[in-house]
């Protein structure tokens, strides 16, 4: 499979990887769409509110309490003014960890459905290899959209509940202000967390993971009033993703306008986004999100507790069985788009072919498994941690939702899909070239770090072509063992190392 067709099964990364299928039929009726305004007022507060039991971040391994023990705090700032968008969500939204004011500011953008939660544990790792450091972990502004108040309570009751049902969803016509919400909010959102950051100090660094990464490549590249957005930072660094992962054939702008078909799968175009501003399909939409949010929170509360009927599996399993089947690259749709952590136990399992045909020429699809139920039927399936995988699942469990963020973003814009697709890896010469100025890629005058992961969904050659066609001074490493999620949550300091060691030298 080349890497063109790679590329088109992106569009399920975190959707197979956060959520499943849905099986129960319970619903909770949307907020009607007059109401938006006040339903959005006071979120945040409530989340930074909730009565979280710090009890649940118990440690899991050795050096869990000095993670733990990293200062972290949650930033929400001014960002772009959009039109009709309501004034407090336009917002530059951070997770800042380490000191206020440090001598380097590294920050992360997540991929694509990603929150900034997902950096949690890599940013404390940072953090801890110098002390004098901070890394700022993004969340878009949809991340603001979400209410986590009944989640981060330890209700079982209603954390099974949720499970079952998911959370009020927003409709989509109170939202239809999202339709702005593209690549030009998204990286000057960013980019105001980046000119405060350079208030801190000159050197700042910019990254992230899958489209993440893609996004920080676009940053380098985009014209912001005259100036190109690399002259902001001192280097990039992009972890299992890059620009061009979410490109396909260049659209027209009659597909842009209308809708199209992209390696992301089919695009609702400008003119259908006031009906469709946010993802909302049968792999992943708001209401899955927070089903999987509620489950990884049992999980991380009592993992061998049996979860709830009507959830995420068809099967008896425990709570964190239930969680971590949908992530493993054994078991998951997507076996190139996982997690590596354990395997189920008292499985009857079969093998998954359409893992294996969507995953064909990646690591780990031909191990693809379909678990069909327990061997046992008096006992549910339950899950054994592998202490040689790449990551923790009670950890991973544990820090899926917090009070500072969470590992998802629920209300994903598809503005921002129809624009990746539109900007590619440039503009210049394109029906795009004045609306998405993406005009400042060759020559790349920062450094690049690409890191891959063995098992996911790049590698050091496509780093090498990225490298070539923008001139960059390249530097790659590739994390053995790990599948595409583990970049950013594995136990091991090995991915922050390899940071630190190439950040270090650029410091000034």
């Amino acid at each position: 499979m080349g890497p063109m067709k790679r590329r088109a099964l992106l569009t399920l990364l975190l959707a197979a990887a956060l959520t499943a299928p849905a099986t129960a039929q319970d619903s909770v009726p949307a907020d009607p769409a007059g109401d938006a305004e006040a339903s959005l007022t006071d979120d945040l507060t409530d989340d930074l509110n909730a009565d979280f039991d710090p009890g649940v971040l118990a440690a899991t391994d050795p050096a869990q309490r000095t993670l733990d023990a990293v200062p972290a705090r949650r930033v929400v700032r001014p960002g772009l003014t959009v039109p009709g968008t309501p004034s407090r969500l336009n917002a530059s939204v951070t997770v800042r960890y380490g000191p206020d004011t440090p001598s380097a500011v590294l920050l992360l953008m997540p991929g694509y459905l990603g929150g900034a939660g997902s950096f949690d544990r890599l940013a404390r790792q940072i953090v801890l290899l110098n002390p004098r450091w901070a890394v700022w972990a993004v969340d878009r502004r949809s991340n603001l959209l979400e209410d986590h108040t009944a989640l981060l309570g330890r209700d079982v009751p209603t954390l099974q509940r949720l499970v079952r049902a998911g959370v009020d969803v927003r409709a989509p016509a109170s939202l239809t202000f999202m339709k702005d919400w593209g690549l030009d909010t998204t990286l000057r959102d960013w980019r105001a967390a980046v000119l405060e950051a350079r208030k801190l100090t000159p050197n700042v660094f910019l990254g992230g993971h899958s489209m993440g990464g893609t996004l920080a490549g676009l940053y380098a590249a985009y014209d912001f009033g005259g100036a190109a957005g690399e002259r902001d930072v001192r280097g990039l660094i992009m972890l299992d993703g890059l620009p061009g992962l979410m490109s396909g054939p260049p659209l027209t702008p009659d597909e842009y306008a209308q809708a199209a078909r992209n390696p992301l799968g089919p695009l609702p175009g400008l003119n259908g986004l006031t009906r469709d501003p946010y993802v909302d399909s049968v792999v992943f939409s708001p209401k899955l999100a927070s089903r999987a949010a509620a489950q990884a929170r049992l999980a991380a509360l009592a993992p061998d507790a049996p979860a709830p009927t009507g959830g995420l599996t068809p099967y008896p399993a425990t709570n964190l069985a239930a969680a971590m089947t949908q992530l493993e690259q054994r078991y998951a749709l997507l076996p190139f788009l996982a997690l590596r952590t354990g395997r189920a136990t008292n499985a009857s399992e079969a093998p998954n072919l359409g893992a294996r045909l969507l995953g064909a020429a990646f690591p780990g699809a031909g191990d693809a498994r379909w678990i069909i139920g327990p061997q046992d039927p008096v006992r549910p399936v339950g899950w054994e941690t592998d202490p040689a995988a790449p990551t923790n699942p009670q950890d991973f469990a544990r820090r899926f939702l917090t009070p500072l963020s969470d590992y998802s973003e629920w209300y994903f814009p598809n503005r921002l899909t129809l624009d990746l697709a539109a900007a590619r890896t440039g503009t210049r010469g394109t029906p795009f070239e004045q609306t998405l100025p993406v005009w400042h890629g060759r020559p790349l005058r920062v450094p690049v770090l690409g890191i891959a992961a063995a098992r996911g969904v790049t590698s050091e050659a496509q780093y090498r072509e990225y490298a070539a066609a923008t001139q960059a001074a390249l530097t790659t490493r590739t994390l053995p063992g790990a599948a595409h999620l583990d970049i950013t949550v594995a136990r091991g300091d090995q991915v922050a190392r390899w940071i630190t060691g190439w950040m270090q030298p650029l410091t000034r």
